[in-house]
């Protein structure tokens, strides 16, 4: 994919990353596992997928009182934060298995649930991925000019508060997510000067059935069983205002704490200073390691540094890679960010969003 900004580049390999993938593909050789295609995986697919549709058939279908009802519609929501994050994360990476057919498919729940795959594969692989905390280049941490996550976003007024406000801006993003990516399919518009790959018949049949198929379950199902327009936009707006809390504050706590850098290339070579295996654990931060249920249900987001090094490896295997990356690390002093606890992380994402509240640029490199 042909990017409209010049292309950053990273520094010689110094044999990090060629060791670090020797002794992955070592594990899964020693212990004749496969990176993809798990029966954990598998299993829990069937358990989120049950959970949810399990949620909103209670919600449409029983007659329980109107307190159990608002806590189906949350339950819900965890749910579809569940999908995305547990499912279709790691399909849409091509980490969920080692067909493309399966991937695709799997993949097609960011449809349903609002989310185009397509667009996301884009900015979140392409972009996100490869220059992550790049100024320019990562759209995932631009935030449309609302909230400065980089200490190289010029600063703005509406800035000083944003370590306050933008708890209550995070329930409304899907909502967001799905208007920008109707207008970006018909307008055709770009990321950062990133232009779009064409899309092909197939990406605008996956994009308009998965809107069709939300309109089907979301509001038309709930208006023919009876349920009001009223009714079926509070129980949406309960829904997805529970899945923008979770999955726009867990993004936050890989990317935007302290610790992490957010690197500017080189003027003349526009060149990161780093090989890029090393520049991705700078720019990265794991969190919980040792919380089982959010090992879990955050499918591997609380192991960002692994997932980036190792995208397509199903996320089940993070808290099995993670001791081998620190290993590494320490040979060869490279720094791998981690925070003990959920709570830790959290205060350190409000620490560093208070700091970027403040007008300038910012020293980086706090310690955890």
């Amino acid at each position: 994919m042909k990017l409209t900004n010049s292309k950053v580049t990273f520094a010689k390999s110094v044999g990090f990353r060629k060791e670090l993938n020797r002794r992955v593909d070592q594990y899964f050789a020693i212990n004749s596992i496969k990176s993809r295609d798990n029966q954990a995986m598998y299993f829990k697919t069937v358990v989120i997928t049950t959970w949810t549709l399990a949620a909103w058939a209670i919600v449409l279908f029983t007659q329980h009182s109107l307190g159990i009802k608002i806590l189906g519609c949350i339950c819900l929501g965890i749910g579809m934060a569940g999908v995305g994050m547990s499912i279709g994360h790691d399909a849409n990476h091509g980490a969920y298995s080692s067909s493309p057919v399966m991937n695709h498919l799997i993949g097609f729940c960011y449809d349903i649930i609002g989310v185009s795959s397509f667009l996301w594969k884009f900015r979140h692989n392409q972009l996100h991925h490869v220059y992550t905390n790049i100024q320019g280049y990562d759209n995932e941490i631009e935030g449309d000019g609302v909230v400065r996550m980089s200490p190289h976003t010029k600063h703005q007024a509406h800035h000083r508060l944003q370590h306050v406000w933008i708890w209550f801006i995070y329930p409304f993003i899907p909502f967001y997510w799905y208007i920008k990516d109707i207008q970006r399919v018909i307008f055709n518009q770009d990321y950062l000067g990133h232009t779009l790959p064409p899309m092909q018949p197939l990406d605008y049949l996956m994009f308009w059935s998965g809107r069709i198929i939300w309109l089907i379950f979301f509001i038309g199902i709930p208006f023919a069983v009876g349920y009001s327009l009223l009714e079926i936009g509070i129980g949406v707006s309960i829904s997805y205002l529970t899945y923008g809390a979770i999955v726009c504050e867990i993004f936050m706590l890989a990317h935007v704490v302290e610790g992490v850098e957010f690197p500017k290339p080189n003027l003349e070579s526009n060149q990161i200073e780093d090989e890029w295996a090393i520049f991705q654990l700078k720019t990265t931060a794991d969190f919980a390691p040792q919380n089982a249920f959010l090992n879990w249900y955050l499918g591997g987001l609380n192991y960002q540094a692994i997932h980036h090094l190792f995208p397509h490896v199903c996320h089940i295997h993070y808290p099995q890679l993670a001791p081998i990356v620190a290993d590494v690390c320490q040979e060869f002093g490279v720094r791998y960010v981690v925070y003990p606890t959920f709570v830790k992380a959290v205060s350190s994402n409000y620490r560093w969003l208070r700091l970027m509240a403040i007008s300038g640029e910012i020293d980086q490199g706090s310690d955890c």
